[in-house]
């Protein structure tokens, strides 16, 4: 699994640190997504995934 976050994109809403905490977080200054790990075990595939779904602004790209 690869994960691809489109920063320019990204509006901020958190939802994808609610979903895969280990995976993403956000930056302080302006709450920007922030890749942890590009590439994550596969036990967090379903918080991956959960975390593209819920995604508002679509930022998140999993390719398995």
């Amino acid at each position: 699994m690869k994960i691809i976050v489109d920063q320019d994109k990204c509006v901020a809403s958190g939802q994808c640190v609610t979903a895969a905490a280990d995976v993403f977080d956000q930056r302080d200054e302006d709450g920007v997504v922030v890749l942890l790990t590009d590439n994550p075990s596969e036990d967090l595939s379903a918080d991956v995934h959960q975390a593209a779904a819920v995604c508002p602004a679509l930022a998140i790209v999993v390719e398995d």
